[in-house]
């Protein structure tokens, strides 16, 4: 089993000072042995990853507590925004976590249908080293 067959990873950022921000994400695999997840545009994550691309994985719960024994992965990740790169992570998500996914973003949806903007998401793919 690999870290993206994970259902939730605590992926980790780095901030400027080099202080390591973990947060609890859902995560899916994708073609050529990367993995990838969607994010709001204007999270800390994305504003971190914009500054140091170095990321590392490990397989945790819901709520971010990393598992006993979980292997840390380490990689680069690159924010994706538009097009078939981020329609490829969008399709990966979907094929995981199917349902689950959809209602996570229906919120995104419904302000869209009523005219207040569209959703600023985008895709983070991680290449592992």
């Amino acid at each position: 089993m690999t870290v993206a067959d994970a259902t939730y990873v605590s992926f980790t950022t780095y901030r400027r000072n080099g202080d390591a921000v973990p947060t609890a994400v859902w995560i899916a695999p994708m073609a050529s042995g990367r993995a990838g997840f969607t994010t709001a545009a204007d999270s800390g994550k994305v504003k971190r990853l914009r500054n140091n691309s170095a990321v590392t994985m490990r397989a945790c719960d819901v709520r971010g507590r990393v598992a006993s024994g979980a292997v840390e992965v380490a990689g680069t990740a690159e924010v994706v925004v538009g097009g078939a790169e981020f329609e490829e992570v969008r399709k990966a998500m979907t094929d995981k976590y199917g349902v689950k996914f959809a209602v996570v973003h229906l919120g995104g949806k419904i302000k869209k249908l009523m005219g207040m903007g569209e959703p600023a998401n985008c895709g983070i793919v991680v290449t592992f080293s």
